[in-house]
């Protein structure tokens, strides 16, 4: 009995996490109809729906989200704590998926990957790069790396770099014809070039602050990336105003290709922090890379 009721309950997560038969049966290795008669049988056995099933989605009822919350994190315990006395009869191994933006990537993960790999040949990483808002336990990620105010308050967060400023700069071509901004309100009358984030959809509104007064600004150009490599190169070439991270502006401040506007306004914040579902063991593989990237200790 006790086996079955584990086995249903695996198959009720499964599915609730990834909102779909399909994947949810691709996971765990079943046809779909036979997940389907599991999940089914641990309803009728408990006497309450906890999926609610359409032609196009499966979402879980208010009795599955409290059943989710309920065992999906002690389901999560013991698969670490499996995979953590299986890796401990050798180095740490296995693959980390890790979600994060491209600059995180860039600038804090893979100058720790490129420490850290050589030393334990087995791990392997896979890393996506997303801008958004991931959902890393519905998404089947290890990890992620945003901004320490992005990090949701249930998730395990460890700072991994320093506080961080934005910059707005332009080519000394775009700003010979025009004056420099003075004001972040100023942006309404210049060419800038916006980023698009791939998860939302939407344009990124540049943040100010100064002295405790913070604005968002939408502004409009004649350019619109989803990569911040593309967008300096753009900026570099006169079209417009860039809002970049400074630490990948400065190479060409100094050069005198790019010239920075609103300093006053670009203010210092919370940096890159890794974070992970809350857990009371990490998988040895991750346990290694979470060192790798502390920062501050």
């Amino acid at each position: 009995m006790l086996r079955e009721s584990l086995n249903d309950l695996t198959a009720f997560l499964a599915v609730a996490r990834l909102g779909s038969f399909t994947k949810a049966a691709a996971q765990l290795g079943v046809s779909q109809p036979a997940l389907s008669q599991t999940v089914r049988a641990l309803e009728a056995r408990l006497g309450i729906r906890l999926l609610a099933r359409t032609t196009r989605s499966v979402s879980a009822t208010e009795a599955g989200e409290r059943l989710l919350k309920a065992v999906g994190p002690r389901f999560d315990e013991i698969e670490a704590g499996l995979v953590a006395l299986a890796e401990m009869r050798g180095r740490p191994a296995g693959t980390l998926r890790i979600t994060a933006d491209e600059h995180a990537a860039k600038t804090v993960l893979w100058p720790a990957l490129r420490r850290l790999l050589p030393v334990y040949p087995d791990i392997k990483v896979e890393t996506s790069i997303d801008s958004g808002l991931t959902d890393i336990v519905a998404e089947g990620f290890d990890a992620g790396i945003r901004l320490g105010g992005m990090v949701a308050r249930d998730m395990t967060a460890v700072r991994i770099g320093p506080d961080m400023r934005m910059a707005a700069v332009g080519a000394p071509a775009y700003f010979a014809t025009r004056p420099p901004p003075r004001r972040p309100e100023d942006l309404t009358e210049h060419a800038c070039i916006n980023l698009r984030l791939p998860t939302l959809g939407a344009l990124y509104a540049w943040e100010f602050e100064n002295e405790g007064r913070a604005l968002h600004v939408r502004v409009e150009g004649q350019l619109v990336f989803n990569s911040v490599t593309l967008i300096l190169e753009a900026a570099l070439d006169g079209f417009g105003i860039a809002y970049l991270p400074q630490d990948q502006v400065q190479g060409h401040v100094a050069t005198g290709r790019l010239v920075p506007v609103l300093a006053p306004w670009c203010e210092p914040f919370s940096g890159y922090h890794l974070y992970h579902a809350s857990r009371p063991l990490l998988t040895p593989a991750l346990a290694v890379l979470v060192e790798a990237l502390r920062y501050g200790d």
